[in-house]
């Protein structure tokens, strides 16, 4: 999905801060024991992640997306030390791996991992976040976009991934979940409320800063 070269990536991959072992066990054990493991974010990714929560040093995250929890525990390094990270999955297949992940970190008591349909766990959460990040169905970006949005401090971060579609967002005849993609990207770059770029990191990360 990454739209640079794989000689520019390894170079990126060594002029960047080096994964965790975890972080690496996770990698291996996504690749080996799940379907569809390019899900993960990755360790270029990952690193991107993490210093954009460092450097929003956040209280409060929201996560729509866990899928094998590799990109919480990157969100997770920025957390304030009284600060907690709601991340939010439908698939219970994978329940059991995920919380052995969490249960390794040093993050595990601030993370909340909640199973269900994040358009309905969400609605339960009564939390003001700093920083959200949207790796879900893609289908939904614009619904989770709406739910969130009022729930987002002033000043605050949403982050969506997956935004350039490993660039199928440049045809002019698109599929259904390009045409998806290219609606939401749309729906953001014209939303006033806030200032935006995508990174072309992997398969694109939309940057999104609520304005104050």
């Amino acid at each position: 999905m990454s739209m640079i070269n794989e000689d520019l990536q390894n170079l990126l991959l060594n002029y960047c801060e080096p994964e965790s072992a975890l972080l690496q066990q996770i990698d291996r054990e996504t690749n080996l024991k799940v379907l569809m493991p390019r899900m993960l974010s990755g360790h270029y990714q990952g690193r991107v992640l993490s210093m954009l929560s460092k450097l929003t040093a956040p209280k409060r995250i929201l996560e729509i997306g866990t899928f094998t929890g590799y990109a919480t525990l990157c969100l997770a390094e920025g957390l304030s030390a009284d600060g907690i990270l709601y991340t939010l999955d439908i698939n219970v297949e994978l329940e059991d791996m995920v919380r052995k992940s969490f249960a390794q970190s040093p993050y595990d008591e601030q993370i909340k991992y909640i199973l269900g349909d994040a358009t309905q766990t969400l609605q339960d959460l009564n939390e003001v976040f700093d920083l959200v990040f949207i790796d879900a169905d893609k289908k939904n970006n614009g619904t989770y976009y709406d739910l969130v949005f009022d729930r987002i401090r002033p000043g605050g971060l949403i982050i969506v991934d997956n935004v350039l579609w490993s660039g199928k967002v440049l045809s002019n005849q698109q599929d259904k979940d390009t045409k998806n993609i290219t609606t939401f990207n749309d729906k953001v770059a014209n939303d006033a409320r806030v200032e935006k770029l995508i990174l072309p990191v992997r398969d694109g990360l939309f940057i999104i800063r609520k304005k104050i």
